[in-house]
């Protein structure tokens, strides 16, 4: 069996490290290198660079932020945020990272993701899926008509039935929930199905999925385990699941029931109520195959 990856994530604005609630109320978690360096000696094994801000206000991608944190970083590094083109991919790589996230831009052109497959490799491809249940925010989202091509199409949400679903916290359990993903930065909701986008980013090449619980995302009240063991059953490629993390039990679950091949968590390392190597021992202690 593959060991199972803890992967600290870097949301970056600004140049600064900062966590918030669903990527908003924002407070800063330090300098981006020096958290790198401090989770690089920790042992993690890999690391997330998230420009959370750069696709909402169309900036570029943090090429400098990547280049000094290869200098003296040696584990796997992953960067997303405001990735628009090929070239983007090919100069993130040449900075040093090893794999790129992908999220907005995937959306607006989902053939993106064969194309930078085809040229760099699935390997290096990292598709970033923010989900969010239905119920509660349909009303707000766009993207009915969005794909141009009718290979897309069967990715797009059943309104019939997402708005038939109940609202209430208490009467979601036990419901067959279906979920809805949202791009920059979690700032636009789009009606598309979570789960068949998923399957439908794997046929284009994706190596790998970053899943990240939009309801979940900054709670601490542990990962959305029905969807990350979802969509982890759909797909053949591994996925990080990500959003909610508040102790080590969480990640525990997220990687068991949750059937997630890594487990991706911010505020608990960052604020340092946790360490890798504790997360580490905790997991194996639990017989989670693990590298320490």
């Amino acid at each position: 069996m593959l060991a199972k990856r803890i992967i600290p994530c870097l949301d970056v604005k600004d140049g600064r490290v900062v966590k918030g609630v669903s990527f908003v109320n924002l407070r800063d978690a330090g300098d981006p290198v020096e958290n790198a360096k401090f989770y690089d000696e920790q042992g993690a094994d890999e690391l997330i660079f998230l420009d959370i801000t750069a696709s909402h206000e169309k900036r570029k991608i943090i090429l400098d932020i990547v280049e000094k944190t290869a200098e003296d970083v040696f584990m796997p590094l992953t960067v997303g945020g405001g990735i628009k083109t090929i070239e983007d991919i090919r100069n993130l790589l040449n900075s040093g990272c090893d794999k790129v996230s992908i999220n907005t831009t995937a959306v607006k052109d989902p053939h993106f993701i064969s194309r930078a497959a085809e040229k760099f490799g699935s390997q290096c491809i990292v598709v970033a899926i923010d989900a969010k249940r239905v119920a509660d925010n349909m009303a707000n989202a766009t993207g009915e008509n969005w794909f141009s091509d009718d290979s897309m199409k069967d990715v797009i949400l059943d309104m019939s039935t997402a708005s038939s679903l109940p609202l209430t916290k208490g009467e979601l359990e036990g419901v067959n929930l279906t979920w809805a993903i949202s791009t920059h930065g979690g700032r636009q909701m789009k009606l598309i199905n979570a789960v068949k986008w998923a399957k439908k980013m794997e046929e284009l090449g994706a190596g790998e999925f970053m899943l990240t619980s939009m309801d979940k995302d900054g709670t601490k009240d542990g990962y959305d385990i029905e969807l990350t063991r979802t969509i982890s059953e759909a797909v053949s490629i591994p996925v990080i699941a990500s959003g909610g993390v508040g102790n080590l039990e969480h990640i525990y679950e997220g990687l068991t029931a949750g059937k997630a091949d890594a487990a991706l968590a911010a505020s608990i390392f960052h604020f340092r109520e946790y360490s890798v190597r504790e997360a580490k021992e905790y997991l194996k202690e639990r017989n989670v195959p693990i590298r320490i």
